[in-house]
């Protein structure tokens, strides 16, 4: 039997076209679809389109670190800053540095631009402070006992306690969480707040030595040193009710200092505290997040801590279990603020759950700043002022008629040199187009992608690279006629030498833009991210749009006569007519006379 003589078939595209132009479609039907299911009809601007407000913080010098204002803590506290805002959706906020002691941050607008200025002013450090006194403050409130010993008056919701200083009853009110394993776990609840945790199975199991004895006196440690008659004074005038009196109380005391300070775990209603020196600082925590609790089905914030943070959350979640309440809470304390105060009933190490009474918004706020607290700096709030998107509209709407424009121009150009060809270039680019658009769409609420002048820079720049592959393709293409063949071969010949010319092309853009992603910030970033989008569309529209669109209209007449107006006319092109082999008849000689 015969072997079947080799030969070259049909590539995928010449076969087959419709079903590269059928997945081009069905992706197209999606992502539009997509777009209008999730409401985000259009692109997220960026500040400078759609405006926002632009917030000047000032670094502060410290008592007894005079040097700590230095580019390495400006930096950190940027990086800082940024990780904060963005942790709250906030859509390309920008923070940098201006001179040697300010941060500009630019937030545009959005849903959560007005909670990301609230959190970019608190920018002091994050301390745990253990709790010494607490008490509802506010008009007619009772003042606190003259004694030198720290007042024990339970907050609203605890129990009372007895003359003998304990509680009426061992359980605490609220809901109790068990731990994460099977070590056993701490709960108390302060105003509904409680802190839980256990033990991994890779955290150091807490030792005897490490617990406090019962009979430990509490004036043994900084927690429970007595308050200072500076400090019952500046308590008993604290009204935690007046905004400018709960900003400044304790905001700018060193962290081995004991303070007073306000709080507040009910809207309205404040608490005002005298705390102990910081035990734990908010560089010791590793992550906190806001989570749902599998088993109560509650909003809880759970926290990691570092191993020097560990040990140090160990030690005083061990003293303070073994004090009556408020003595047995830790405050954790941010630019002088308390924002949450819970209590606890047995060490804790590197694990811990703050519970109850939050929901989804309260507990992600909690876990941000818990996250993103510990600058190394203390800044002060100079300017807010808002940025309106006029100017912003006003460069968009020139740059839109400069794209306008250059693409007028690329039309004209590909009708007046490329005529019937302009038709699959025109719709390549339509394409192209409606591709980047949805895709833009999408990426702002999946990624928090914003739109800004120079993304927009990005996308007109994109016109010209994806033109310029449809211009390659057809050039390689008319090289074939030239060279004598008809259309239908010369479409498929001149793909693969234009195929790899397009892609070292795209490869040189992607890598240009990638590169200029990486080592660039703010809104060049939008430059080159949009560069390196299109850049890859430009692929995917060339490989299933424009060749297979070519193959099927190789196959029709206007294309395949090479009438004038198709582009692809011989003569205009200057073919050179077809090579015919033919063979030289020799004429017979005559016998050579003797």
């Amino acid at each position: 039997m015969a072997a079947p003589k080799k030969g070259r078939g049909p590539s995928s595209g010449q076969g087959r076209p419709g079903r590269s132009l059928a997945l081009i479609l069905i992706v197209m039907v999606a992502l539009a679809g997509g777009m209008f299911l999730s409401g985000h009809t259009t692109p997220r601007l960026g500040i400078d389109l759609a405006g926002g407000t632009s917030i000047t913080l000032e670094a502060q010098n410290q008592p007894g670190k005079p040097d700590a204002i230095n580019k390495t803590n400006m930096n950190t506290a940027v990086g800082i800053i940024e990780r904060r805002v963005n942790g709250l959706g906030v859509s390309e906020a920008e923070v940098q540095t201006q001179g040697d002691r300010n941060i500009i941050v630019n937030i545009p607008k959005g849903t959560n631009s007005k909670q990301a200025q609230e959190q970019v002013g608190t920018t002091a450090q994050l301390y745990f402070r253990p709790v010494l006194t607490v008490q509802a403050s506010g008009p007619g409130t009772p003042e606190p006992s003259d004694s030198a010993t720290p007042s024990a008056t339970p907050k609203p919701g605890e129990p009372a306690q007895g003359e003998d200083g304990a509680t009426g009853e061992d359980k605490p009110q609220g809901e109790e969480a068990t731990g994460s394993e099977a070590t056993p776990s701490a709960s108390a609840t302060t105003q509904g707040r409680a802190v839980t945790g256990g033990l991994k199975k890779d955290d150091p199991t807490p030792s005897a030595s490490d617990e406090p004895k019962a009979s430990e006196s509490p004036e043994a440690s900084p927690s429970a040193d007595p308050a200072t008659a500076k400090l019952q004074e500046e308590f008993a005038k604290l009204d935690c009710t007046d905004p400018k009196q709960r900003t400044e109380a304790g905001k700018d005391a060193k962290p081995t200092d004991s303070i007073v300070a306000c709080g507040s775990n009910v809207p309205g209603s404040y608490e005002k505290y005298i705390l102990g020196p910081a035990e734990v600082s908010g560089k010791d925590v590793d992550e906190a997040k806001a989570a749902i609790d599998q088993q109560s089905g509650e909003w809880i914030v759970s926290m990691e801590f570092t191993s020097g943070g560990a040990k140090k959350f160990q030690t005083i979640t061990g003293r303070l279990s073994q004090q009556q309440p408020p003595m047995n809470q830790f405050a954790i304390v941010l630019d002088g603020e308390v924002v949450s105060a819970p209590s606890v009933r047995t060490a804790l190490s590197k694990n811990a759950q703050i519970s109850g009474s939050f929901d989804q918004q309260s507990a992600e706020d909690l876990g941000n700043i818990l996250s993103y607290g510990a600058l190394p700096l203390t800044f002060k709030e100079v300017s807010v002022t808002t940025v309106t998107a006029a100017l912003g509209g006003e460069q968009l709407q020139a740059g839109l008629i400069a794209g306008a424009i250059g693409l007028a121009l690329v039309i004209i150009y590909l009708v007046v040199y490329y005529r019937g060809l302009a038709f699959i270039a025109l719709l390549s680019l339509l394409v192209s187009g409606i591709l980047t658009y949805t895709i833009m769409s999408l990426l702002g609420p999946a990624i928090g992608f914003a739109l800004n002048l120079p993304a927009v820079c990005g996308a007109i720049v994109a016109i010209g690279i994806t033109a310029d592959s449809f211009i390659v393709y057809f050039e390689r293409v008319r090289d074939e006629i030239r060279e004598g063949r008809t259309l239908r071969p010369a479409i498929e010949r001149a793909w693969p030498r234009a195929r790899r010319t397009i892609l070292v092309s795209d490869f040189v853009s992607f890598l240009a833009a990638a590169v200029l992603f990486i080592v660039t910030v703010g809104k060049v970033q939008g430059f080159a991210f949009t560069l390196g989008l299109t850049t890859l569309l430009d692929v995917v529209v060339v490989f299933l749009f424009t060749k297979p669109l070519m193959t099927l209209m190789g196959r029709t007449k206007f294309f395949s006569q090479g009438g004038p107006w198709s582009g692809l006319d011989p003569k205009r092109l200057g073919a050179q007519p077809p090579l015919r082999r033919s063979r030289r008849v020799n004429a017979p000689t005559e016998p050579k006379e003797a």
